[in-house]
Parts: C-alpha cells; structure tokens; sequence
C-alpha cells in the first residue's frame, strides 16, 4: 500500500504537470484520448485525433518495453519501471527544451505517456499488471466493491482502505502538480517531473525487492 501510494502521488504529479503546460493532453487517462481519436474525426479536428491516437500507441509502447525489460533485465528489481519512467521524462525535457514551444507540445507529451505506460508495469502478479498505478476508474469500482462488501457483511475494511489510499494519492498528486504548475514556469515543468520521478526511483530502489516479484527466487526462505 506504501509503494503503490508513493508510485500513484507520482503518476498524478505528472499528469497534472502535462495537463496544465500543454493543449490539454492526457497521459494517465487513455480513456479519454480514446474518445478524442476517435470522435476528434467528427468535429473536424483531425489533429486533435491523430495527437491522441500517437499518445495511446506510446502509452502501449511504454507498458510493452518494461514489460520486456522485466522479463529480461530486472526480474528482481521492479523499481526499474520508475527509472525507465525517469529516462522517458528526461527526453521529454530535452525534446521540450530543444523545440522551444510555449508550451508542452505533443512531442514532450509522447514520451511521458510512454513512461506512464511503463510505470503501470512496477506491480505484476502472475505475469500481468496487479495494481495500476495512474488509471483510477478500476480502482473506484473496487473501492465501491469492497464498501459493499464491508456494509453486507461479508468483508472488512480492508476490502477498500487499499483503493481508498490509491485514489486519494493520486489526486494528491494531482493537487501537487496544480500548485506546482502555478510557481514554476511551463518550460521548466517537466524538468520539476524529471526531479520527482528520480527521487521515486531512489524511494523504490531502497525499499524491499521483493515488493512486486512473483518469481519463485522470491519466494520468502528462498536464496537470491
């Protein structure tokens, strides 16, 4: 619950410092970039469309390369998702810098929906995600699934506290990034992003390794 709090305040900290400097662009929510790809045709807006398509391939990407990188390269240590997060935020910066813009334009935008996607890997459980890390409407529906439980009888509040901590994180992290955004300039809020993520990263580095493995190495007793 400690990490998944720490890693969701992170990915709300993000999206809001996206959403802010920038025309609008989700990278935690891909629900709504779905709806704009394809509905963003009707309205005429086709490069609202096309933005949000590229937005949700990268968010893909993101998830896919972790995935692969933690099958291959960090088994054990699953805070590798967050530096992967980290690097991604890193080139958002520099491509950010380089282009000059206003504002955060879509390039910046695309590679911090890739380190959204990648940070969403950091809980894996029998080879798939256990607990996603900065898309909440899943969690809601838990939680609401758990307080019913709990009211009929049938559970205890461990059933939501879980969800409840995760969501409320992640709209800290949000009301952190929106405060954040009004001190810090626009060109350096992504670099305020890079900051934050690199010292999760140490955060998840230092904590047990064994917080998100399911291999049988890690199994409690077992030799690493």
């Amino acid at each position: 619950m400690r990490l998944s709090a720490v890693l969701s305040v992170l990915a709300g900290f993000i999206g809001a410092a996206a959403y802010t400097h920038s025309e609008g662009y989700f990278v935690t929510f891909m629900t709504g970039n779905t709806e704009r790809a394809v509905l963003g045709g009707f309205g005429g807006d086709y490069a609202l469309a096309v933005g949000a398509a590229t937005i949700i391939l990268c968010f893909l990407m993101g998830v896919f390369v972790a995935s692969l990188c933690r099958r291959y390269l960090w088994r054990n240590h699953p805070h590798g998702a967050t530096v992967l997060t980290t690097i991604a935020l890193v080139g958002a910066s520099i491509a950010d810098h380089i282009l000059g813009e206003r504002g955060i334009g879509l390039t910046p935008i695309l590679f911090v929906a890739f380190g959204m996607g990648a940070i969403n890997t950091s809980f894996v459980k029998n080879g798939e995600v256990s607990i996603p890390v900065s898309y909440v409407t899943g969690t809601l529906v838990k939680f609401a699934q758990g307080v019913e439980r709990h009211l009929a009888g049938g559970g205890s509040a461990r059933d939501w506290l879980g969800y409840a901590v995760q969501y409320g994180s992640f709209a800290l992290g949000a009301l952190i990034g929106g405060l954040v955004s009004l001190v810090v300039e626009g060109r350096f809020m992504l670099d305020t992003a890079v900051v934050a993520s690199a010292l999760v990263a140490g955060y998840t580095w230092r904590a047990d390794p064994d917080w998100a493995c399911d291999h049988p190495e890690c199994a409690p007793g077992a030799k690493h």
